[in-house]
């Protein structure tokens, strides 16, 4: 915590104090906000958000925005009903066409942002209007296009796994797995003569993440199961991780991050990168909107209508995901779309009206950039002095 607090980041403390703040203030208020039954709603509910806060952490970590991916997740998901639906696609091929139309439009946004020099609030503020028409021609006359209740994307949210064997031990090869992964990462960072985390502390964060998986699974078995939708969501963030920081192209990212020019100079191609984020953007907003429309079991106007791009923009930077670029991490998506969540379930259980939980959710976000901005011109400062 000490060398964070010198680097100017705060990292997940001050979240994760908001969150349990969070979770005491409506468990003492509602008895029902902890139940099990509300738990596993709150994991379904959170992965569609999730997915498209992903994409957006991505972008963020580059000191740029993506506006459009709200009206890319109401576009893939109105892409998939209507050639599922209308023309009679093989679900997953109209998945994969959602996906890779989604892909394709956050390409073209990174295009005209890195190559021709159109800023990036201008590309995707265009791709927010044109993709979100496009939405609603789909989805004319109705509005709306229900599909199967038991078909492929409908079981994203739907499907379960119940059996206590599938479910433990999920934990402990997650579990295993980090405990491999820490390991390993020791032993490279030691023959290269670089710092690196003694055992004791290896253990100390395996023994933690035992105690926090093994209690939501056990949570979730008490009413129907550890769902699909979450472990999908979750090796999404994990895999996101290690990409940004255990690969070079990773590396590449954050070193675009903390400074343009520099970044040029050492060797990277910044035109490159900057598409590739646009378009990990575009594709984890298509994944996203299917997953909505999996919740609501048809393709709707609700993507497309904005609450979704804020929800997504504020997770990211509710969870600590700097703003100004160069710093954050994947799982900055999970804990800000926690916090949301978990104030919009709260709220409904008190039947709270949504101008209120707007307002709440909003001086949240506040707070957090202003801590993330104090904490980095107190950085700054200390680096000058």
């Amino acid at each position: 915590m000490r060398r964070r607090l010198r680097k100017g980041e705060l990292g997940p403390a001050p979240i994760l104090l908001a969150l349990a703040v969070t979770w005491i203030v409506f468990q003492s208020l509602n008895d029902n906000f902890l139940s099990p039954r509300n738990l596993s709603v709150l994991s379904v509910e959170i992965v569609g958000v999730g997915m498209v806060a992903v994409g957006i952490v991505f972008v963020l970590l580059i000191g740029e925005i993506d506006l459009s991916v709200g009206s890319l997740a109401g576009l893939a998901g109105a892409l998939f009903a209507a050639l599922n639906v209308n023309l009679g696609m093989p679900e997953w091929l109209a998945v994969v066409i959602a996906v890779i139309c989604g892909a394709a439009a956050g390409a073209l946004h990174g295009f005209f942002f890195a190559k021709i020099g159109v800023p990036a609030f201008v590309v995707t503020l265009a791709g927010l209007l044109a993709w979100n028409g496009l939405m609603l021609y789909l989805l004319a006359p109705e509005g709306t296009i229900n599909f199967s209740e038991e078909g492929l994307v409908a079981e994203l949210t739907s499907r379960y796994f119940s059996a206590a064997v599938a479910t433990y031990g999920l934990a402990a090869l997650g579990t295993a797995a980090y405990l491999l992964v820490s390991y390993q990462d020791r032993r490279r960072r030691s023959a290269a003569g670089m710092p690196y985390r003694p055992m004791g502390e290896i253990w100390a964060r395996t023994a933690l993440l035992a105690v926090v998986a093994f209690t939501a699974v056990h949570v979730l078995n008490q009413f129907e199961g550890l769902p699909l939708a979450l472990v999908v969501f979750l090796v999404v963030i994990v895999a996101s991780d290690l990409f940004l920081r255990r690969t070079r192209y990773g590396r590449q990212v954050l070193a675009l991050g903390t400074g343009v020019e520099a970044a040029r100079r050492a060797g990277i191609d910044v035109t490159r990168v900057r598409i590739a984020l646009f378009m990990v953007s575009g594709t984890l907003a298509a994944v996203g909107g299917l997953f909505v429309a999996s919740r609501l079991t048809s393709a709707s106007q609700v993507p497309g209508s904005g609450m979704l791009l804020i929800s997504a923009i504020a997770a990211a930077a509710i969870g600590g995901t700097s703003v100004f670029g160069g710093r954050g991490s994947t799982w900055s998506a999970l804990l800000g779309v926690l916090v949301i969540q978990s104030i919009a379930s709260g709220m409904a259980l008190l039947g709270v009206e949504p101008p209120v939980q707007f307002m709440i959710t909003g001086g949240v976000l506040l707070t957090a950039v202003t801590f993330d901005a104090l904490a980095r011109r107190a950085a700054l400062s200390r680096w000058r002095s």
